[in-house]
């Protein structure tokens, strides 16, 4: 496992890299679950992709995935807000 170099040289799980296309580091953070004693692995599993759910881990891999343009990420997050504007209007008098 690469050691640390951004915070506590101990800690290990923030690592930076550099990207080989564009010469920027990244920082690149490993989710991790420690097994409990007496703890099923199946039952970490499930504690495992619930963190990578909370942190958003996917998500951010799937949208990285193809280069998306300024004005296309803008686009697409005034699509989501009026999206919701639109459903709080029309639940709002219940």
């Amino acid at each position: 496992m690469p050691r640390c170099l951004g915070c506590e040289p101990e800690c290990g799980r923030l690592w930076k890299r550099v990207s080989a296309r564009s010469g920027k580091e990244l920082n690149c953070e490993v989710s991790e679950v420690k097994l409990k004693k007496g703890e099923p692995v199946d039952r970490a599993l499930r504690r495992l992709k619930k963190k990578v759910d909370r942190e958003n881990t996917l998500r951010d891999v799937r949208m990285k995935r193809h280069y998306e343009k300024p004005s296309e990420t803008k686009r697409r997050k005034m699509k989501v807000s009026k999206f919701s504007a639109m459903l709080s209007a029309r639940y709002a008098d219940q």
